[in-house]
This record gives C-alpha cells, structure tokens and sequence, in this order.
C-alpha cells in the first residue's frame, strides 16, 4: 500500500505513450470499489424577503406582507413565504421588475472519462446510453458538455455548469488543441500525411490537423498521436477517411490544458478544484490573446496603403500619444508555447493533476483511520 501510494504522484496523467503500450487497459482492468458519488453543497440561495430588504424595497416585515398578498412573483409565479432566489430569476412586485444583486453561483467543472458506447445527449431517441446518467446532481442550472465525443470515441471529456465557460472552451476563435490517440488500418504515407496537415476537404469545409506522430503499432494497425484545433462532428474520423484509412479507435487524451488523469476509471469522474478550474479559465483566455494581437500587428503589403475608420472627434482633451515598443514575447504569459503545454515533456503541473492526487491522499488517509473519515467525496463512478 505505501509503495502504491507513492508512486502515484510520479505519473498524474494518461500520456500518449501509455495508450500505446497497453497500460491504458491495464490499469482500467483492475477492480477497484467504486467511490461515492457525491458533490460537496453549493452556497445556500438568499431568501425572497431579505433580498428585497437589502434592495431597499421595505423592511423584511414588510415584504413578508407583500408575499402573503401575493402581489410579488418570482419567474412569473406567485412567491411564497421563505422562498429562495438565486442568480437569474426575475422578481417583480406590483407587477413591476425589481433590481438586485445575487452574486453568481461558482462555475463547476468535472472531468469524465467516456468509455466508448455512449451518447453524449439528455434525450437519444434510440434509448442508448448516455453520459449524463453517471454525472453527479447539480442543484442548480446543468451540467454542459464542452464539446461531444462520438458513440465509439473514448476518453476525457469535460462537463461545466457555467455556459460562459463553455463557450470559452469550445469556441473555434480560442483555438484549444484536442490531442488525441488515434488507430488507423494501414501506415499513413508521407504524401497522406502532407495532406492532413495541409487540409482535406469534407462537406463542412477545409480541415487539417496541427501535428501528426507515429506512434507504432502492430500488424495492420498503426497509431497516431494527433492535435486538432476544432470540434466538429466525427472530423479526426472523417479526415482519415478522406485519404483512404480507417480509424479503429480513437482516445482523446487532452483537451487545452487539462489531461486525462492516471487512475481514472472509465465512467468515473473527477471534479476539479477551484485553483484547477481558475487556471483552465486562464488558459482559454492565454490561448486567445495570440491570435488577436497577431490580428492587430499584421503588416499590409509593400504597395497597400493602411486604411483607417475615420474617429469621432475628442472634445476637451488630446488624443493620447502612440506607444510604438514591441511587446517583450519572452515575458508574455499569453504565448502559445505557454497556451498549450506538452503533455510528452513532464508530467507535472497540469490542470488536474492536482485535484487527482489530493483526491487520492484522501482516498489513503481513509484507508488508514478505518472508518469516520469523509474523504474520496470528489471523484464518482457509477454502480
């Protein structure tokens, strides 16, 4: 047991590597008891009363009063006395809509790790599986998958409460690479390979991927490690297609920053910390900022002449002077080499893996005081 736990922390993440050899599957195999599938409580929703109060619509007697003579609703529904509001509902009293502050709930994040069989859907008409039957329950708003992964497509997924961060995440402008593991029949050639990284045309457009490497393989099958920027429906699939080769099976292993945990099961899912889920946030916002400061500082050519939108005119100041200094790239945070990390060069210091390892501390303290400890409460598996 102590040699176990301590050689976790030495390999946090599933790398490219372990899906080639096999230790992917390996270490899935081992039964393991499945831990609770619990959420820890959000912030408690203020009541209608004293959010009025605080408003300055009366005295907390006083909107109690209201209530009972139902000329207040909430959402368009009569309120009632001790009902809760939380962040988006709509109070109006008299008929009248009310202003106030309710602070929005945190967002949340958990990872999922897909096994291949299921939808990522809340309503298939064909009645499969879907990955939201596993997920824990959210009290308020929904869980939002950033992006989708096919029926038969396996591996790390991530689901957000919050959709700003959703779209954060997903959106094409904000470039994120999706890595994946991919099994193809037959080696690429290299003229196959040049026309995935040049682009293949689908029916939906032009698409490429970032980088392609072999990674070996067996027989008929051989393995790919590839990056790609978009997330649109069965693309990576598609794209192999379009140069006569088939996919098998197909892992994502990373998507932005955020790795797939070692030790993470199958239809288990683990829920980030809010230190992981603030840095995830940041590197979407790092993984944008390159693209729109390589939009302001591109150069026309020798014979253009630079076209400006006419300003409207400043009244009582002067237009502030132009600061014309390079921007110091070996300090920029925003840089894409720091946007997006190499899962292949370490192992330590991705989103993540340190809500994993406190997951598994905890899980090993449990283990040693026997029974009483509430601890393993952030990571779930459906049973």
């Amino acid at each position: 047991m102590k040699h176990e736990q301590a050689a976790s922390p030495a390999s946090p993440v599933i790398r490219f590597e372990d899906v080639v050899s096999g230790q992917f599957d390996a270490e899935d195999t081992q039964v393991s008891a499945p831990p609770k599938r619990v959420l820890a409580p959000q912030p408690e929703s203020p009541k209608l009363h004293k959010v009025l109060a605080q408003a300055g619509m009366g005295s907390r007697l006083e909107m109690e009063q209201l209530i009972m003579e139902g000329r207040i609703t909430v959402n368009n529904e009569p309120a009632h006395i001790g009902q809760r509001v939380q962040f988006g509902d709509h109070v109006k009293v008299n008929g009248k809509p009310i202003r106030f502050r309710i602070e929005p709930p945190p967002a949340r994040v958990i990872a999922y790790h897909k096994p291949a069989g299921e939808v990522v859907s809340n309503d298939d008409p064909q009645n499969r599986p879907t990955v939201f039957r596993k997920l824990p329950k959210l009290f308020q708003g929904k869980w939002q998958a950033v992006g989708r992964l096919d029926l038969n497509t396996e591996g790390l997924l991530l689901f957000t409460s919050s959709g700003e961060l959703a779209n954060n995440l997903m959106h094409p402008r904000f470039g994120l690479e999706r890595e994946y593991a991919v099994r193809v029949l037959g080696a690429l050639s290299p003229e196959e390979k040049q026309r995935l990284l040049d682009g293949v045309k689908l029916d939906d457009g032009l698409a490429n991927f970032g980088s392609i490497e072999p990674g070996g393989g067996e027989g008929a099958n051989c393995w790919y490690r590839i990056t790609i920027s978009e997330g649109r429906n069965r693309e990576v699939r598609r794209m192999f297609e379009a140069v006569g080769h088939a996919v098998s099976r197909l892992i994502r292993i990373r998507y932005g920053a955020m790795v797939l945990p070692r030790g993470l099961k199958r239809g288990a899912w683990l829920e980030l910390d809010a230190a992981d889920i603030n840095a995830l946030t940041q590197k979407a916002r790092n993984a944008a900022a390159p693209v729109s400061a390589d939009a302001q500082l591109a150069l026309p050519d020798e014979d253009a002449t630079l076209q400006r939108p006419p300003r409207s005119p400043l009244r009582g100041r002067r237009p502030a002077g132009r600061n014309n200094k390079p921007a110091n790239n070996a300090n920029n945070a925003n840089s894409p080499a720091k946007s997006q990390p190499d899962p292949l060069k370490t192992n330590f210091g991705y989103i993540g893996a340190d809500s994993f390892s406190r997951q598994r501390q905890e899980q090993g303290s449990k283990r040693g005081a026997g029974s009483g400890s509430s601890g393993a409460r952030r990571i779930g598996k459906s049973r």
